[in-house]
């Protein structure tokens, strides 16, 4: 579906009400380019409140320019963290120019919206100023992270501080900037009677380890116990490697739990998903939307690529009543390469819990519209970094309508048995030079079998290590004579499992 005049847009945050959703933020075009001069410049924010009514496909558009110095900066901000309780809509940081600091920017602040006073205000062209309220907190700080809910708790989860102009090269060259990821889930509460906002700042949890994680997916959930929680999958970068993180970390009242028994190889960055609860069978579906992942599948084995492309993956994420968490690839796929910070937005009527899982259990009808995707970047190849000269992506200004439909007898998830096993495989450098190294673990001590084969089905190459013991390994190999531009497999066997991925050599 598209609407008439209504441009493209991915980074942005959004309310609803009454059916018409209220967009604040975000970007006006698509991957940010390398160079720092042009990365994240003035001409690429969104200086304007937009209201869209979906149903009667109608948008409405009034500037920032009425509000504070303050709120216009941020509001105009990218990646912004954003979470709305009841009639309000919390923003929290967001990364953007700031002409207060002359300067690029992570915003100290966290903002309010009434966000049915600011539509009605908008699509009458009358005055929002008075239902727009901010606050300065340095704890706030924080773009590329996310907010939710539990209980009556806020959790800002991951993120980072990001101040001066972006530059692949690093901090230090160019105009410089800094880095600081939170590593961290700050909780704190909100008392707000509509005129003032009043933070209370709890005990931060901080691992260093596994939460220095931006750029992602927080997914409010259903944990198997029935209480309300968060997943959050994925994310970049890890510690020691720039390559997104493949477990995940559940999150809940007590604390946090690292899942290393799952592996997520689809839909790595911040994408459009969706939440639903099956309480019948005590079961958690997260559908992830497109957008930039480290691996994709072609006809049925997996491909690493670790310049981590854009790709068209639609997957789920199920977790059953017992918390064992599998990867399943949809019969689906994104019509092109789009996806990227993208937003799923759910129709309001669909049945839900307090912090937005979709009560799957109650959406009983062959067909019910369950919500729109909007925005995000698309893209007009996979890997378009280290040539993107602003032409190559832009934001997109389409809408999807998102359907689902009831026992549908074609529709066949597949289920990715990588994700569940526990060799937990990765191929690096991939793509390589013939030169690579294969990380694997191992559950016991076993002999393991590793096959190198060319896309003919001809094995190049067969090794047996033998005895190997529990935990990880890394087996370096260097072939000769292997084709550039060629695509060969790499296959794991032990007794009780097999996994088979694709190189490609340049």
């Amino acid at each position: 579906m598209n609407i008439n005049g209504l441009g493209g847009l991915q980074a942005f945050a959004w309310g609803q009400a009454d059916g018409k959703w209220l967009i604040v933020g975000g970007r006006l075009d698509g991957l940010h380019r390398r160079q720092p001069f042009a990365a994240f410049d003035v001409a690429g924010h969104n200086t304007q409140l937009i209201v869209v009514d979906p149903q009667t496909q109608q948008k409405w558009t009034a500037p920032l320019s009425t509000l504070s110095t303050g709120l216009q900066e941020q509001l105009k901000s990218t990646n912004m963290e954003f979470y709305q309780d009841g009639e309000y809509l919390y923003l929290i940081g967001g990364y953007g120019y700031s002409n207060t600091s002359a300067d690029h920017v992570t915003f100290p602040n966290l903002s309010a919206i009434k966000v049915s006073e600011v539509i009605s205000a908008i699509i009458s062209g009358s005055s929002f100023t008075s239902n727009i309220r901010q606050i300065t907190d340095t704890m706030f700080a924080v773009t590329g992270g996310y907010l939710n809910k539990i209980n009556q708790t806020f959790y800002l989860t991951g993120g980072q501080k990001f101040n001066g102009r972006y530059n692949p090269m690093g901090p230090d060259h160019g105009p410089g900037f800094t880095q600081i990821y939170t590593n961290s889930i700050r909780k704190f509460t909100i008392q707000d009677n509509g005129t003032t906002l009043t933070i209370t700042h709890l005990q931060s949890i901080v691992d260093a380890v596994n939460l220095h994680r931006r750029d992602y997916n927080v997914v409010p959930q259903i944990m198997p116990n029935g209480q309300e929680g968060i997943t959050a999958f994925s994310g970049v970068f890890q510690t020691n490697i720039d390559l997104p993180y493949l477990n995940c970390v559940n999150i809940d009242s007590t604390g946090h739990t690292v899942n290393n028994a799952f592996t997520q190889y689809y839909n790595h960055y911040h994408c459009a998903h969706i939440p639903l609860y099956s309480s019948k069978k005590n079961e958690m579906h997260t559908v992830f939307f497109g957008g930039i992942a480290q691996y994709y599948d072609s006809l049925g084995i997996l491909v690493q690529d670790n310049n981590v492309p854009f790709v068209k993956t639609i997957a789920r994420v199920t977790r059953n009543s017992n918390g064992v968490m599998a990867e399943y690839k949809l019969p689906i796929e994104m019509p092109t390469l789009l996806g990227a910070s993208s937003e799923f937005i759910p129709v309001e009527s669909i049945s839900h819990y307090n912090n937005e899982v979709m009560k799957l259990d109650e959406i009983t009808k062959d067909t019910t519209l369950i919500g729109y995707i909007y925005g995000g970047i698309s893209s007009s190849a996979a890997n378009i970094f280290f040539s993107n000269t602003g032409t190559q992506s832009n934001a997109s200004s389409q809408i999807f309508k998102v359907y689902l439909i009831n026992n549908q007898s074609n529709s066949i998830h597949k289920l990715n048995s990588q994700s569940i096993g526990f060799l937990q495989m990765q191929v690096l450098p991939n793509p390589n030079n013939g030169i690579f190294e294969v990380k694997f673990n191992t559950k016991s001590s076993a002999d393991v079998k590793i096959i190198i084969s060319d896309i003919n089905g001809r094995t190049i190459e067969q090794t047996v290590l033998s005895e190997l013991g529990l935990g990880e390994h890394i087996y370096s190999k260097k072939i000769d004579g292997l084709t550039d531009g060629g695509i060969y497999f790499i296959t794991i066997e032990t007794d009780g499992e097999k996994a088979t991925q694709k190189i490609v050599i340049e």
